[in-house]
């Protein structure tokens, strides 16, 4: 079991048929769902499953299965590089003496399109514990050597 980031390859071809559509108003819903280091994430991953994805233990939090839907933010050209970004997703906070969260990745995922995965992403392990920890996942800079999603 591993977890790589990668833009999955079923993404590549569907970009060509028109399936996703990151316009911000009129667009699809995209998702991130974290998982533990016993899932299998990789460029082959085709949709969204909740094997293995991540839950809150000894305690409560505000992430449920299927994630934080995310806000995307039209896409943009940085000098030659199509670029999308998405507005950070809600922090996960935990609640409970004894409560603990860990994620080994994530997949981005569309739901308006039949839970289609978009990309995969390793973690170093992320771990939050005790009442009012925070588990928080921020992406990179919207730029074209950095960009969660780029097409160069």
């Amino acid at each position: 079991m591993a977890i790589t980031t990668e833009m999955c390859n079923s993404f590549k071809t569907q970009l060509l048929t028109g399936v996703h559509d990151f316009t911000t108003s009129t667009g699809d819903v995209f998702k991130i769902a974290l998982y533990t280091a016993s899932a299998t994430l990789n460029k082959s991953t085709t949709v969204y499953s909740a094997t293995n994805e991540a839950a809150v233990s000894g305690g409560s939090s505000n992430y449920s299965a299927g994630g934080f839907t995310l806000t995307n933010v039209t896409p943009t050209l940085s000098t030659d590089t199509a670029i999308v970004d998405f507005n950070d997703p809600t922090v996960i906070t935990l609640s409970g003496g004894s409560a603990s969260f860990t994620a080994a990745g994530c997949l981005i995922y569309n739901s308006s399109e039949s839970n289609a995965a978009v990309s995969a992403h390793s973690f170093t392990t992320a771990t939050a514990s005790g009442d009012g920890a925070t588990f928080t996942v921020t992406f990179p800079a919207a730029a074209a050597g950095t960009a969660i999603i780029r097409l160069a």
